[in-house]
């Protein structure tokens, strides 16, 4: 997932944009600590905020080149419907023995040992070199229509249901769980990783990492816009760099606090991580399809996500087609994307484009937020066996839950999120909910006895002072009321990292 958004032209909003886009006061930074080095001497990420290395020589006071960008129209051709998605896969090869050999020498040569750099550039001479001028191209892609060839089959429309408004009375309020500790576990993803994505299955890149549980003992974890080479550190890659929407991988590892070990991954050709849901890759039309969460039914596997029809400039902020749903009947190796199990953004107003999905007893609950990060919560649910059936969702709405109410639910929680990710944990009977919070610059949790709440106030887990531009928290199904472990994405090195909450609930 890219982290950029659509401004919705109102004062309110912003106010709310002012918010994010400030600079908060900076904490005293950590010290100084060399980049972390896997088993293979391999050099990873550090994304905590830290002093400069005291060896390093000065960083220039002037940007090498200044880029001017200049907006160009081109009309694109875009073929609809759209074409389907290639569903080649092929079996993972057991992985070495040896975690450093190269798996697959004939897709990727192992990279050379790393040295220090020799750039004459970076010497401490008094002498100031003057940026370059350079004129940016930007192209803006006008989408014109025009008919395509084979498509998907068309899909039958499920019979509609009509649910009756029934009462959703909230619970009493719950005591907040404390924070004990809160630590970066280990990089997950990309280069210098301990699975060594880069090298095994073509992910120099990604974010998210979302989690479920696709049958006891094994969960699935899918990622957002993934690269692969040609990736470069600071952010998302261009489209040339082995570009993936969404990638999913497989963990059985039950020890995390050393980390989590992947398995294997949906392999589309040796050592190549599949496209899971296809995109257009057409900007104003479909940028991307990105995982919001994922759940499992019995056999069949579910993906809720989002068809993003383009990032904005803003950070945090980005424009939806839809939310929708997709499904897997042979665990998760290949996907149907529901053609009527889509919540269309209409006017950038919908409520349910970036979603959470939870079964529990005889429901699959679905929590919701619009585009970007400056929206709020809202609450859904389905009985399990209609999951796929949009007419069967009932919206919590002042206390009762009503159909056909998509954009009138009443917000969870008071002020905004993103990224959600909900759990219900069996030992304590409460609802977990991590998510980020933008204005406050945290990804923080709450607790509840049911999804409708009450919800508690929130607790801070990260902070982006300490993590810069980190985003995501994504819960792992197999955390604990005491052991809370999700993930975190950060911007700069747009890799995946594990991190551990020890908590400490009311007894």
């Amino acid at each position: 997932m890219r982290a950029r958004p659509v401004s919705h032209g109102t004062a309110a909003v912003g106010v709310v944009l002012s918010a994010i886009l400030a600079v908060p006061a900076q904490a005293g930074l950590l010290p100084w600590l060399p980049p972390p080095v896997n088993i293979c001497g391999e050099t990873g990420f550090d994304p905590v905020n830290r002093l400069p290395d005291p060896a390093a020589p000065p960083a220039p006071v002037l940007p090498p080149s200044i880029d001017i960008p200049i907006w160009v129209p081109q009309l694109t051709p875009v073929p609809i419907p759209d074409p389907p998605h290639d569903n080649t896969r092929v079996a993972q090869i057991p992985l070495p023995s040896d975690p450093c050999r190269n798996p697959c020498p004939e897709v990727r040569d192992t990279p050379e040992p790393e040295s220090e750099s020799t750039d004459e550039s970076a010497s401490t001479g008094s002498a100031i070199a003057l940026p370059r001028i350079r004129i940016n191209p930007e192209i803006e892609p006008i989408p014109i229509p025009v008919p395509g060839d084979e498509s998907e089959p068309v899909q039958v429309a499920p019979t509609p249901v009509v649910r009756p408004i029934e009462r959703g009375p909230v619970a009493a309020p719950v005591v907040p769980t404390r924070v004990e500790s809160v630590r970066l576990v280990d990089q997950v993803t990309g280069h210098g990783s301990a699975n060594r994505t880069d090298m095994r299955w073509q992910v120099d890149g990604t974010d998210l990492g979302l989690f479920w549980e696709t049958e006891p003992g094994k969960v699935a974890m899918v990622f957002g816009d993934t690269f692969g080479e040609g990736w470069a550190y600071g952010g998302a890659g261009s489209d040339t760099a082995d570009w993936r929407s969404n990638v999913l991988a497989y963990s059985t590892d039950k020890d995390l606090s050393d980390g989590i070990t992947i398995d294997s991954m949906v392999q589309d050709s040796a050592c190549h991580a599949a496209e899971l849901l296809g995109s257009r890759k057409i900007k104003n039309w479909e940028t991307t399809t990105i995982p919001t969460s994922g759940f499992a039914l019995g056999k069949r596997q579910f993906l809720s996500y989002m068809s993003v029809n383009h990032w904005s400039k803003i950070p945090g902020m980005w424009l939806t087609n839809y939310g929708g749903l997709a499904y897997s009947d042979d665990g998760g190796q290949t996907w149907t994307k529901d053609q009527h199990a889509r919540w269309e953004n209409m006017f950038g107003l919908g409520r349910f484009q970036v979603a959470a999905m939870v079964p529990q007893g005889d429901y699959v609950y679905m929590f919701g937020t619009p585009n970007g990060r400056i929206g709020t919560i809202g609450l859904a649910r389905v009985r399990k066996a209609d999951v796929l059936n949009k007419t069967a969702y009932q919206y919590w709405v002042d206390g009762d839950w009503a159909p056909a109410a998509e954009n009138s639910a009443t917000p969870l929680v008071h002020g905004t999120a993103s990224e959600l990710s909900v759990r219900f944990d069996e030992e304590s009977r409460q609802w977990q909910m991590v998510y980020l919070d933008s204005v406050a610059g945290q990804i923080v949790l709450r607790t509840a006895a049911q999804p409708q709440g009450v919800w508690t106030s929130s607790v801070p887990l990260v902070s982006t002072e300490m993590y810069p531009k980190a985003y995501g928290g994504f819960i792992h199904p197999w955390s604990t009321a005491r052991d809370l472990y999700f993930t975190m994405s950060a911007w700069d090195s747009y890799n995946v990292y594990l991190m551990h909450a020890r908590l400490n609930p009311p007894s």
